[in-house]
């Protein structure tokens, strides 16, 4: 038999295309009844009482929750980016001073876990007991509540992490444009406000998006010092009624929600801030 016999008398191979398509089909197929079948098996347990979700959702106490919990995000991230920003600059300072300090903050607030910088400002007063000058002293544990003790332990984790973001942002800017600056006469100051920051900041937001999400997320482990946020709230009522599942839902419920929101607002901010040329691009 001669060669051309021997190909012709081969089966043909399917196209790779439509292997690919029947492979996904398949696929997706078995994942739409895995799910289906999950959502089943929750739905039909008859141990949780899924009634009460909508009814806890906007309970007054939950809300309260809720309102604390935004409000100490945003209080931990703004501190955060403010004493990042310093850190950041003096990090990328010529004072090998400055620079020591720098490397050692960020060092010492984000290597120690979050939970055990919680504990160590909520336990501060057995530490520094009082503070005062001359005949005048107050007790430190009145000054450091736990929403104080939450706030410091967030806020500064959050200024070592958002300086070494900053930092990377900044030195990411070419140096001869600094140069270049300089040999028109700008300050530092002038250079760094005119010149540098708005490349940087380009660099910058992607990331503190991320953070600020974490942050959000993170904010709940205040409530190992019993701070009124969403997720002690939550635990303070199912403690009462025994709905622990149902209680649980509606604070996953509530952080799913604001991270999306805050998902979506990062996404648009990103598009503004980007190069004109990328985002005609992305918009095609």
């Amino acid at each position: 038999m001669s060669f051309a016999q021997q190909s012709l008398s081969m089966p043909m191979a399917p196209p790779i295309g439509k292997t690919v398509r029947f492979g996904q089909l398949v696929s997706g197929a078995v994942a739409i009844i895995a799910l289906a079948l999950m959502l089943l098996v929750i739905g039909r347990n008859q141990s949780v009482q899924w009634s009460e979700i909508p009814r806890y959702m906007i309970d007054p106490v939950i809300l309260d929750g809720v309102v604390l919990t935004l409000e100490l995000t945003a209080g931990a991230m703004v501190a955060g980016i403010v004493i990042g920003c310093l850190v950041a600059i003096m990090a990328t300072s010529q004072n090998v001073v400055l620079k020591a300090i720098a490397v050692a903050f960020v060092w010492w607030f984000r290597g120690v876990p979050l939970i055990v910088q919680i504990f160590f400002w909520f336990n501060i007063a057995l530490f520094i007991p009082e503070i005062g000058f001359g005949s005048w002293s107050v007790s430190v544990n009145d000054i450091v509540t736990p929403a104080l003790a939450g706030f410091l332990a967030l806020g500064l984790h959050e200024a070592a992490n958002m300086s070494e973001i900053i930092r990377s942002g900044l030195t990411a800017v070419d140096r001869g444009q600094r140069e270049a600056a300089s040999s028109l006469g700008l300050r530092p100051l002038q250079t760094l406000r005119t010149v540098v920051l708005p490349q940087a900041i380009r660099l910058i937001v992607p990331p503190t998006g991320n953070q600020a999400i974490g942050m959000l997320k993170a904010s709940a482990i205040v409530s190992v010092i019993g701070m009124q946020d969403l997720l002690t709230q939550a635990q303070a009522i199912y403690a009462r009624n025994f709905l622990v599942i149902e209680l649980l839902c509606v604070a996953s419920l509530w952080y799913l929600g604001i991270t999306t929101v805050a998902s979506v607002g990062q996404h648009y901010l990103e598009r503004k801030l980007a190069p004109k040329g990328r985002s005609n691009s992305n918009e095609k």
